[in-house]
């Protein structure tokens, strides 16, 4: 299942990129596709990375905080390109919204490395 869910944050990440060049060349057509494409794979990653946390804590009977923070962080950067391609789309200002999208998914990815449970599969 970590794998799945390495492959769908993938997809996603592509996908934000490919939905961001529609909006800012004002392909609104495409964009809404895309956009709603990555939507799909927004509740992809979310699904997967649950499946994780809840087969790691079956698996060791104890949720962790780094676990549960990873979880959080994995939800913020969910939220914060939801946020980034809505913002570009409206045409207001989103330099903010890249930097902590930046940071918050360096994070989430340098702790998903860092975990015990890693890319191992069950």
């Amino acid at each position: 299942m970590t794998h799945w869910h390495i492959t769908a944050w993938v997809i996603a990440l592509i996908l934000v990129f490919v939905t961001y060049a529609l909006y800012a060349v004002k392909n609104e057509r495409g964009a809404k596709i895309a956009h709603m494409v990555l939507r799909l794979f927004y509740i992809l990653v979310i699904l997967t990375g649950a499946e994780i946390l809840f087969r790691f804590a079956a698996w060791t009977n104890v949720y962790t905080g780094e676990y549960i923070g990873k979880t959080v962080l994995g939800l913020v950067t969910v939220g914060l390109m939801e946020m980034l391609l809505i913002r570009k789309r409206k045409g207001k200002p989103i330099i903010g919204i890249w930097i902590g999208f930046i940071i918050v998914l360096l994070l989430t990815i340098a702790l998903g490395l860092r975990l015990p449970l890693g890319f191992k599969t069950f």
